[in-house]
Parts: structure tokens; C-alpha cells; sequence
């Protein structure tokens, strides 16, 4: 019986994201075959994922990149999150297949990844991986605080930093879960004056923190730079009016949950992409789902997490190429329901 990966967007171990596995282009054994990094250097082409014709371009081009309203600064539009894929702690053989993953990803022309200390683990997987396949540099860091009171903050981002092997500087810290907000904003203010990070940002994944983040966009909006939030065709509540706050106040908005923790998978589990999806460059529903929330004008970066290398070369497809125009991404929503 297959190992099943750890994966945080529903499309475990073998399993297919569109058709239950019979028909995927780029099977879990292929993957095997031919290696991971093969996979990366050859170029993710329609032909390629469907296992047809090999035929090999730039990994980079071609890459959507999304401006950072604040400084201007171009980040690719899809990322790498953390939660739970990199929590595998001194485990050498995950750590292994984990430093193949980022490999792959920076060669596909990811950048972005996000973390946090909630995750257990993962800043220090990610940050030793980082120094190991020699990415350090490279990667658009961004990580959170996560704790009450001034001190234990400072001594909580001090210790991020350290573990993520970027102590004196990351690209972007942000307040998770608004957890002591006010608080940790006055002390992140500071450290970005100092030059200890770029961006400030702010943090949820719940409706019920809606009201508060909509409050702090409009009461506060010069101090936060990025605002995380969930936003998906399953979860599109956020696009009904936080999502235009933050564009019309410039301040970017990275988005977590793209594939609202799986279930967009459960909803089209044996169900074909719609023939239509290719006109902007789909191959797989994953592509299908990114390509939907990167779309709206106000989000700068989606950060799916995975764990696994198919799935992690399906979704960074969903950052290249063409993205769906307004009249096509309410079909998008239609299709899906």
C-alpha cells in the first residue's frame, strides 16, 4: 500500500486532483521515473502533462508575476506555504524529498514561501533546507508572530528569523490571526525601520475575523503593507468587499486556503476540466482553482502547500501563461457551484 503524503489541499498520496488518478498526466510513478528534476527542467507544457511529447523550453518563462502596491517590487503569483507539509522535524528522509520540493519550485520560478511558529517545525525545515540546496538567498521569506505581550513577541520573531536561517532580515513579518495586533504592529513598525524586514502584514483564515480586519483596513491602512487571507471559489466572502479595501488603500494581499483545505477537490473529484479551461492554459483543476483566485485584481500572491512533487509542478502551472478575464472567471464559479 502507497505512503500517503502529507498534504494540506486534498489531494492525497495517488490520488488525482481531476479524475481519481486514471487519467493524470504526470503520475506519482512518472514522477519517479523520470525524477524530480527532470520534472523541473523540462518545461511543463500541456504535451508534458499528459505524458505525450517531451518538448523542453525555459521553466521561467512565461512566469505571472504580480506588483507589490507599496514599494513596486514583482513577486512571482504563485507561492509555497508551510502549514503542515515542512512540520516533519529531524526526519531525514522527508527532509529529503522536502529539499527537492523547494529545489523544483525555485527552478520552476517560485519564490515565496510563508511560515509561521504555529507550524510546529516547519520555519526550521524550511530554513535549514534552504541553506542546504543553497536557496537562502534566493527565497522572498515571509513569516508571522504568533503569541501575546510585547517581550514575548520580540523574542518569538528573534527566534523565527534564527530558525529560518535569516536573522537579520526577512521580506515580510505578519500578525497572525490578529493575535495581539495592536501590540506587535507598534513593535513590527520598529523593526522595519531598522531594515529588519520590507513589508508588514497582517494575517487570518476565518469569517469570523472579518470585521476586525475590515475595521484595521480602514482605521489604520498606512501600517500594514500585506493582508493574508483565505479566498477560493469555495470561499469567495473575502472577495465581496476585503479584497477591494485593501487594493483601493494599496496594500497587497497574499492569499492562503486557495483550495479551501481540499474541499475544492471533493467538489470535482470525477469530473473533466471544462473544455473551455485551456483557452487560458489549464491542465488540471489545481491550475484551474489558482488561476481563479490569482485572477482578481487585488491579489498579489496565492500560497498552496504541498509536499508532494507532482502536485507542486501542477501548481506552479497555475502561475504561467494567461489568466481568466471577469466574464470567464463567473463561469468558473458556475462550474464549480
Amino acid at each position: 500500500m502507497r505512503r500517503r503524503t502529507r498534504e494540506m489541499d486534498g489531494r492525497e498520496g495517488h490520488e488525482s486532483a481531476d479524475t481519481g488518478g486514471a487519467d493524470r498526466g504526470v503520475t506519482r510513478r512518472r514522477v519517479l521515473e523520470l525524477g524530480v528534476g527532470a520534472l523541473a527542467a523540462a518545461a511543463v507544457t500541456p504535451e508534458f502533462l499528459r505524458g505525450g511529447s517531451r518538448s523542453v523550453m525555459n521553466a521561467q518563462t512565461d512566469v505571472i508575476m504580480k506588483r507589490i502596491p507599496r514599494s513596486g517590487e514583482e513577486i512571482p503569483a504563485v507561492g509555497l506555504g508551510t502549514w503542515q507539509t515542512f512540520d516533519v522535524g529531524s526526519d531525514r528522509t522527508q527532509r529529503t524529498a522536502l529539499a527537492e520540493v523547494l529545489r523544483t519550485f525555485h527552478r520552476l520560478g517560485g519564490r515565496v514561501v510563508d511560515s509561521s511558529p504555529m507550524y510546529g517545525t516547519s520555519q526550521e525545515v524550511l530554513g535549514d533546507l534552504a541553506v542546504e540546496t543553497g536557496l537562502i538567498s534566493d527565497l522572498w521569506v515571509a513569516t508571522k508572530v504568533w503569541i501575546d505581550g510585547q517581550s514575548e513577541g520580540i523574542d518569538q520573531m528573534q527566534r523565527s528569523m534564527a530558525l529560518l536561517q535569516r536573522p537579520s532580515h526577512i521580506e515580510l513579518m505578519q500578525v497572525h490571526n490578529l493575535r495581539d495586533v495592536e501590540v506587535h504592529l507598534d513593535t513590527l513598525e520598529e523593526w522595519k525601520a531598522e531594515g529588519r524586514f520590507d513589508y508588514i502584514g497582517i494575517t487570518t483564515s476565518s469569517d469570523r475575523q472579518y470585521g476586525a480586519v475590515e475595521a484595521l483596513l480602514e482605521a489604520e491602512p498606512e501600517r500594514i503593507d500585506f493582508l493574508q487571507i483565505n479566498y477560493s471559489l469555495a470561499e469567495r466572502a473575502s472577495g465581496e468587499r476585503i479584497l477591494a479595501m485593501a487594493q483601493e488603500r494599496g496594500i497587497a494581499v497574499m492569499v492562503n486556503r486557495p483550495f479551501a483545505g481540499g474541499r475544492l477537490f471533493g467538489a470535482v473529484r470525477g469530473r473533466s476540466l471544462p473544455e473551455w479551461a485551456g483557452s487560458f492554459g489549464c491542465e488540471a483543476w489545481s491550475q484551474f482553482f489558482l488561476k481563479y483566485v490569482i485572477s482578481h485584481p487585488a491579489v498579489t500572491c496565492a500560497i498552496p502547500a504541498t509536499s508532494d512533487p507532482e502536485h507542486l509542478v501542477e501548481n506552479m502551472g497555475g502561475g504561467r501563461g494567461e489568466l481568466p478575464d471577469e466574464a470567464t472567471r463567473r463561469l468558473m464559479e458556475e462550474a464549480v457551484g
